[in-house]
């Protein structure tokens, strides 16, 4: 045997053989958590969000500023629109600003990328989007695009927690780079902001994550990678101030852009209510109206609707996503708490109308209002240019009407190009295609002597 040599099992030998394995093991531990540090909260919210993010692009035609380099045609030009929008139903349809797509002739729509399982990246499709209805007070609007497979929907968090200081994330297409991830704080909350002559926000989150053309209509998230904020706006010549539209403010106007019953014809006789917390939220019914398809299937005030069809339900906007595409005859499981259990019921859905709900009730339930007819004789005493009004006597909180100022004791005296001296002329009016395609719907009111105007919007008819 060599000198140098040691024999087979010799305590030298297996101590350089542990000395190497640990060498190995701590090779590949130490890999293993460098990869896991770089899995950090923020890159697991993007993962999480992104693929709801769509990028929004066509032509506008815009007014021209003063330039003798710009050939412009009786003061407008043409310019590339941009901006960013989030899929909120796996059907198609987006959530975005207004502003991005008005005017656009043909709003293009481009679904996020992918990386396949071998590492190709795959660019999304683009297809042509319609507009379904719009909000000019919040700014906000709903797109439909349709597609060949479900689309990835955003998760919804809640803004009636936020925290000033707490990390925050935006995605969106700034300056036409897709999918731009930037991140900041909540720098404040509850901001009225004047972006225009015409436009102003009165309760907006704001955040130094970055936000720049085209991140407009992108979803602003917490750390946990849901939605709390839809960015709306920028502070031109600053920098680290953005703002966004608070996501249960977005959610609620949302739900009634979608609504079924005012959009669709299609009658549940539901009144519900959001009831959010920091750890949950719930769809909690308010009111049953009698001999309506709710009140036929069983449901009552206080019940908590959990599902509607195959869809979960804790905001009005899942309740009425569920709804999209029926029609009435169509009949939806509905799946509710009562008392600490749950039931299920068969919710066959009307046509509203037929057997209609009083003048009154239409009225409360499409313009969020209750109103009167007031005497001829009680009337000449206010003095109007007007044959006669109706008296505001209820203004549902948060409703069309009382998101646009309309105000208990006002008196309605017209709307669109009709008069509403009668109960019989609001009815005409409500029921009228012409009343429904024309939103926003100009209203004229009397209060104190003055005639004031505004503008009601309800849905606009794009489908």
């Amino acid at each position: 045997m060599s000198a140098l040599a040691e024999p087979l099992g010799h305590p030298r030998r297996y101590l350089l053989a542990a000395v190497a394995l640990c060498f190995v093991l701590h090779l590949i531990s130490s890999a293993a958590i460098a990869s896991s540090l770089r899995w950090t909260a923020i890159v697991r919210a993007v993962q999480e969000a992104a693929p709801s993010v769509v990028n929004i692009h066509g032509r506008k035609t815009v007014r021209a500023d003063h330039d003798e380099s710009i050939n412009t045609s009786g003061g407008f030009k043409q310019v590339n629109g941009m901006g960013t929008g989030v899929v909120i139903d796996e059907r198609g349809y987006v959530v975005t600003n207004y502003h991005v797509i008005e005017g656009v002739r043909q709003i293009q729509v481009t679904t996020a990328p992918t990386t396949l399982t071998d590492g190709t990246f795959v660019k999304g499709k683009t297809v042509i989007g319609r507009l379904m209805a719009h909000d000019p007070s919040t700014d906000l609007a709903i797109v439909k695009i349709d597609i060949d497979a479900p689309l990835p929907v955003i998760r919804i968090g809640t803004s009636s927690d936020l925290l000033a200081g707490e990390p925050v994330v935006a995605i969106g297409n700034a300056y036409g780079y897709e999918h731009t991830i930037t991140r900041g704080i909540i720098s404040a909350l509850h901001r009225p902001v004047q972006v225009s002559d015409t436009q102003k926000y009165f309760d907006l989150i704001q955040t130094d994550a970055s936000i720049n053309p085209g991140n407009s209509g992108g979803p602003l998230l917490n750390i946990d990678g849901d939605m709390i904020g839809i960015n709306v706006a920028v502070r031109m010549g600053a920098q680290g101030i953005g703002f966004a539209v608070p996501i249960d403010q977005a959610v609620d106007v949302a739900s009634r852009l979608l609504d079924t019953e005012v959009r669709r014809h299609v009658a549940h006789g539901v009144t519900s209510r959001t009831r959010t917390t920091a750890v949950s939220s719930q769809y909690v019914v308010e009111a049953v109206e009698a001999g309506s398809p709710a009140d036929l299937a069983g449901l009552s005030a206080g019940d908590v609707i959990t599902e509607m069809g195959e869809i979960e339900v804790k905001r009005s906007i899942d309740f009425e996503r569920a709804l999209l595409g029926e029609r009435p005859g169509d009949s939806i499981t509905v799946t509710f708490e009562r008392g600490g259990q749950l039931k299920q019921a068969q919710m066959v859905l009307a046509d509203p109308r037929q057997n209609q709900p009083s003048i009154s009730d239409r009225s409360w339930r499409i313009l969020g209002v209750k109103l009167a007819s007031i005497a001829p004789r009680t009337f000449q005493q206010l003095e109007s240019r007007y044959n006669g009004g109706l008296k505001v006597i209820a203004v549902r909180e948060n409703g069309p009407a009382y998101n646009q100022g309309i105000r208990y004791g006002d008196v309605l005296v017209g709307m669109h190009k009709w008069e509403t001296a009668s109960m019989d002329n609001l009815a005409y009016i409500l029921d009228s295609d012409e009343f429904r395609r024309s939103q926003p719907v100009k209203f004229y009111i009397l209060r104190k002597g003055e005639i004031l105007y505004g503008h009601l919007q309800l849905a606009v008819i794009g489908d």
